[in-house]
C-alpha cells in the first residue's frame, strides 16, 4: 500500500523527532553532542528508503535513489562516528556552545536537535521528487546527475582524506593544510558536499515539481556558507592557526576551487 507523498513526509518528519530525542538523550550520557550529525545522516538515509518502499514510482529508479542515499548517509555518517564520536572528546563547535549556554546547554541541544529532525525532511525531498518520476526508462539528465553526484562524494571523500593525512602528522597541528584540493579552496569538503545537492536537481529536470529539489543546494549552501560550516570552521582556525590562516584567507578562496591569489 502506497502512501500520499505529503503524509511520507510528515511521518518521516515525525520519525526523525523521535529519533533526534533519543539521541540528545544519549548525548547527556556520553557529553558528546557530535552524535547529532551522525543522526541526521543515518535518519535521512533511512527516510529515503522508506520513501523507496513506499512511492509507486520505477522500482529501478526507486532503487538508485536509495542507493545514492545509502552511499551518501552512511559515507558520512559513519565518517563523523569514528573521527568525533567514538572515543573522541566533543567537537570544539559543540564544547563552545555548552560553554556560552550555561545552565541552558541542555535545553537549547535539546531544540538543535529537533532543528536538526527537521532538516531530515526537508532534505529528502530531492530523493522522492526523483522517484516520482513516471517515465520508464532513465533519461540523459538523469545519467548527468548521477555523474555529479559521484563527482561531489569522490571530492568530499578525498578532500576529507587529504585533511586527516594532514592531521595525522605531528608537526602539521598548528598549520594550515595546503595540499591536494585544499591549495585550491579552504573548504573544499564543503564546496563537494554542496555539489552532491546538484546533482538531484540535475536529475529532476523536466519534471513539472522538479523545482522541488533546489531546495537541497540552496538549503545546504546557506547552512554551509552562513551559518555551521564555514563560520565555525573559519573561527576555530583563526584561533589555532592565527596569522597563518589569515594569509591563507587573503590567498585562497572560501569556497568554490581555484588557483591562489598572489598577496604580499
Amino acid at each position: 500500500m502506497t502512501m500520499d507523498p505529503l503524509a511520507l513526509v510528515l511521518w518521516a518528519y515525525l520519525a526523525s523527532m523521535v529519533v533526534m530525542a533519543l539521541l540528545w538523550w544519549i548525548q547527556r550520557i556520553v557529553r558528546n553532542a557530535s552524535i547529532a550529525d551522525v543522526g541526521w545522516c543515518m535518519t535521512l538515509f533511512g527516510v529515503v528508503v522508506w520513501y523507496a518502499v513506499q512511492v509507486p514510482g520505477v522500482p529501478e529508479r526507486r532503487l538508485l535513489l536509495a542507493l545514492l542515499a545509502a552511499g551518501y548517509g552512511l559515507r558520512l555518517g559513519l565518517a563523523i562516528l569514528f573521527t568525533r564520536v567514538l572515543g573522541q572528546p566533543e567537537d570544539p563547535r559543540y564544547a563552545r556552545l555548552r560553554q556560552q549556554w550555561g545552565a541552558d546547554s541542555e535545553r537549547n541541544l535539546f531544540l538543535y536537535f529537533q532543528l536538526q529532525a527537521a532538516a531530515v525532511p526537508l532534505f529528502s525531498l530531492p530523493f522522492l521528487v526523483v522517484m516520482q518520476n513516471p517515465r520508464p526508462t532513465f533519461s540523459l539528465w538523469e545519467y548527468a546527475g548521477v555523474g555529479l553526484w559521484l563527482v561531489g562524494i569522490i571530492g568530499e571523500t578525498v578532500a576529507d582524506a587529504q585533511l586527516a593525512d594532514f592531521k595525522r602528522q605531528p608537526w602539521n597541528r598548528s598549520h594550515v593544510c595546503r595540499t591536494g584540493l585544499w591549495y585550491y579552496s579552504r573548504h573544499p569538503n564543503y564546496f563537494f558536499e554542496w555539489v552532491h545537492w546538484w546533482s538531484y536537481v540535475v536529475m529532476a529536470v523536466g519534471l513539472s515539481n522538479g523545482w522541488l529539489t533546489w531546495v537541497g543546494p540552496a538549503a545546504m549552501g546557506w547552512a554551509l556558507l552562513k551559518v555551521t560550516g564555514v563560520p565555525y570552521a573559519e573561527a576555530q582556525a583563526l584561533r589555532s592557526r592565527g596569522d597563518e590562516y589569515r594569509h591563507y584567507q587573503l590567498t585562497t578562496n572560501v569556497f568554490i576551487p581555484w588557483f591562489p591569489r598572489r598577496h604580499g
